[in-house]
């Protein structure tokens, strides 16, 4: 009874374990897009700094709780638009600071000259302009304008004559206190999210490519290409067989030319006679991977499977083999996906489905349509700079319809390309994405499109996925899909 209860407390753990993964993952392509990490770190970092700088404040009796505040909405400029135009450390500090000390400057000319109603929280209307119109005529020249400078200039004159000195020095080093945090975590967090929180740029590099079809070896070629942009990079060729005897005489015969073709094979005991055909396909299997090892410089593998369900035979190869993406040359039935690669969608690896109009090896000039920012939309971009290379050219594009918001849609262009190296550009249609691949489609190499598998099925009933209304363009198409 114990040893079976301490079973089923192990078996409850690995479970629970699984959910805390599996939860975890979610939690981190939820968070992946740029407004969402933005809103985050706006709800972590600014209530964290103004509470360290509340608990500076008690400790010292000196700093004034009226630096909180233009200290607060600051802060929130900083972290809310990291790259925006009030997002500079120096002007944060400066323009808090001058604000601070054109308040003070006002307060005593007011105390000198003017009238002071009566009343501990009253300022004369005098001293409240020449404050607002010190801070601006200061921080205007110098290019140090910062919104919350106006409100530490009109807060420091509620400032008592003892604390001035204070109040100015306690502006200047919570400000600082924050701009250091907000430096930190620009430089090496938001700024190389990429690198840091996407999944996408950190994968991907052992890919298998599932030898069907009359293009796969141009499939073969992308995915050595996408494997390349890592020092770990690898390819398997998978060759799928009906039956097992089929898969021991082909591994047999793999292991007998591993060494004049350099490449790696699952083998197991040699077979004593193997057909013509099978020489051949073997040949060409090993023609194929030496190719993309000299073409690529990407260490390239042979295996077979035996299965009569190819998809389950692919998935099981992609997980024997620590294969994170499987790049499956396009299939059609009816103008739809075939079965096999509908399945593959629905496994628990990344899929990347190419339609070869030509057989091209070489992918310089890459167009990315996007519906919005997401982590597949973070993956297509990656593949489209990995193809495409220092030398290529990639271009992100959205359709807006007529009654879209250009502005928002720009806005998300820019977020979504931000994190990735190199030049790429961004581009707003107003017309609706078949129109617009129709007339941009052949300028480029290879369109990278989403699978659509985030749509409900009525959406997808009124209207089919946009890579089945592709047939007309007669460029290659790489289809993307992450796992759930």
């Amino acid at each position: 009874m114990l040893k079976e209860f301490i079973q089923r407390l192990r078996a409850l753990a690995l479970r629970l374990r699984r959910v805390e993964r599996r939860e975890l993952r979610e939690f981190r392509r939820w968070a992946e897009t740029t407004d969402r990490l933005v809103h985050l770190s706006v709800l972590v970092f600014v209530p964290l700094l103004i509470g360290l700088v509340t608990l500076l404040s008690n400790a010292v009796p000196a700093l004034s709780f009226l630096l909180f505040p233009p200290l607060a909405s600051g802060s929130y400029t900083l972290f809310a638009n990291p790259r925006g135009k009030y997002a500079d450390p120096g002007q944060f500090v400066a323009g808090l600071t001058i604000g601070a000390a054109c308040g003070l400057g006002a307060l005593w000319v007011s105390s000198a000259f003017l009238t002071v109603p009566a009343g501990q929280l009253r300022v004369a209307a005098g001293a409240a302009v020449l404050a607002t119109l010190a801070t601006g005529l200061i921080t205007w020249p110098f290019d140090i304008e910062e919104p919350s400078a106006y409100s530490t200039a009109l807060l420091a004159l509620l400032v008592q004559p003892a604390q001035r000195l204070a109040f100015l020095g306690s502006i200047f080093l919570a400000s600082s206190l924050v701009a250091v945090v907000f430096v930190v975590w620009r430089n090496r967090f938001y700024d190389r999210r990429a690198t840091v929180l996407y999944e996408s740029t950190t994968g991907d590099d052992h890919v298998l490519v599932p030898m069907r079809g009359d293009h796969a070896h141009a499939t073969a070629m992308l995915a050595a290409r996408l494997a390349a942009a890592h020092e770990a990079g690898k390819v398997v060729l998978l060759d799928i067989v009906p039956d097992t005897e089929a898969a021991e005489a082909e591994r047999a015969m793999l292991n007998g030319g591993a060494g004049a073709g350099g490449v790696e094979a699952a083998g197991v005991d040699q077979a004593d006679e193997v057909s013509d055909a099978l020489r051949e396909r073997v040949d060409r299997l090993e023609s194929r991977a030496a190719t993309v090892e000299t073409r690529v410089g990407v260490p390239c593998q042979v295996v077979v499977a035996a299965g009569e369900e190819p998809a389950a035979a692919t998935l099981q190869a992609a997980e024997s083999t620590n294969c994170d993406l499987i790049a499956a040359p396009y299939e059609s039935e009816h103008g739809a996906l075939t079965a096999y690669l509908r399945q593959l969608f629905r496994g628990r690896t990344d899929v990347l489905v190419h339609r070869s109009r030509n057989g091209r090896t070489r992918w310089r000039r890459v167009l990315v349509p996007v519906r919005r920012a997401s982590d597949v939309a973070h993956h297509m971009v990656d593949f489209a700079v990995r193809l495409a290379g220092g030398s290529g050219r990639v271009a992100v594009a959205t359709c807006i319809g007529d009654g879209g918001d250009r502005r928002r849609a720009e806005s998300m262009l820019a977020d979504l390309v931000e994190p990735f190296a190199g030049a790429i550009e961004t581009r707003v249609s107003g017309a609706d994405i078949r129109s617009f691949l129709a007339g941009t489609a052949e300028a480029y190499d290879l369109v990278v499109i989403g699978a659509s598998r985030d749509r409900s099925a009525a959406s997808r009933l009124i209207a089919p996925p946009t890579f089945e209304r592709l047939d007309d363009i007669e460029t290659d198409v790489a289809i993307v899909d992450r796992s759930h």
